[in-house]
């Protein structure tokens, strides 16, 4: 409990109290409004908390769906050697972030990426992913889809095959399509697991940082794809404004646990 109490309870509680310190000044001194009230009128941060929604708007209902598909192919018994596909989907969470983002700045380069070498070669122009806002965007989402879609699959397929046979046999003999028995009993079912794989999804979107800073150096093009995790990485550990960096970490908590239970109050069971 005294290891618990240092290294967990006691860093959310100083920091927490750090963010009401003027931290550019030695001493510190105590000031409530400064780091708040600026946060509030911070056009970075605005920048920031725009560019964090968008994702998690676009990205995590994508990827939700896209690894319940996988799930459900993993799920097939007409699909040969499912251990080893089950290992391919779950291999990009093993990968280090630094090394798979770098291989994403090299496979989407301008001259030497063979993305844009592909395009070439059906007649299609390339594209300057990180000179425009928009495709390097989009280059984030792809490369976090990437590398959590398979993560999800996999927690989708235990849920998949934690779902009574008895169910299906029954439905078969009511003569009910598969298309309507994946929407009306395996989805319902999974409810819970896709509610699960959301809420981390919504954590880990708050928390972006590793993608942003390295596939597009540090948010490029000016600033345009920088996230809440980035801003705070640049207040706290470039600018050494610990207050500051400690309230946009507050508000990132925040948002996560607010946008969470929204979340679970729309999915809740009706009585």
């Amino acid at each position: 409990l005294l290891i618990f109490a240092v290294f967990w309870i006691w860093p959310i509680i100083s920091s927490f109290l750090i963010s009401f310190q003027a931290t550019r000044t030695v001493p510190w001194r105590f000031a409530p409004a400064f780091n708040w009230g600026r946060l509030i009128g911070d056009p970075a941060f605005y920048n920031a908390l725009k560019n964090t929604l968008l994702i998690l708007v676009i990205q995590v209902p994508v990827m939700i769906a896209l690894a319940i598909v996988m799930a459900v192919l993993l799920n097939s018994p007409l699909l040969k050697a499912r251990g080893l596909y089950r290992f391919a989907f779950f291999a990009p969470v093993v990968v280090g972030e630094v090394a798979y983002s770098a291989a994403f700045r090299l496979m989407f380069s301008l001259d030497f990426g063979i993305v844009n070498k592909l395009l070439n070669s059906v007649g299609l122009p390339k594209v300057d992913w990180f000179s425009n806002v928009t495709p390097a965007m989009a280059l984030i989402m792809i490369a976090v889809t990437w590398r959590w879609a398979g993560y999800n699959a996999i927690i989708i397929l235990a849920g998949l095959q934690s779902i009574p046979e008895d169910v299906y046999e029954a439905a078969t003999l009511d003569r009910v399509s598969k298309v309507k028995q994946f929407f009306h009993i395996t989805l319902p079912l999974l409810k819970p697991v896709i509610v699960f794989c959301a809420v981390l999804s919504i954590i880990g979107t708050m928390q972006l940082f590793t993608e942003p800073f390295l596939i597009t150096e540090r948010g490029g093009p000016g600033g345009g794809t920088e996230t809440l995790g980035l801003l705070l990485y640049r207040q706290g550990f470039r600018s050494l404004n610990f207050g500051y960096a400690s309230a946009v970490a507050y508000t990132m908590a925040g948002l996560a646990i607010a946008i969470t239970l929204v979340q679970l109050w729309l999915m809740r069971e009706p009585k």
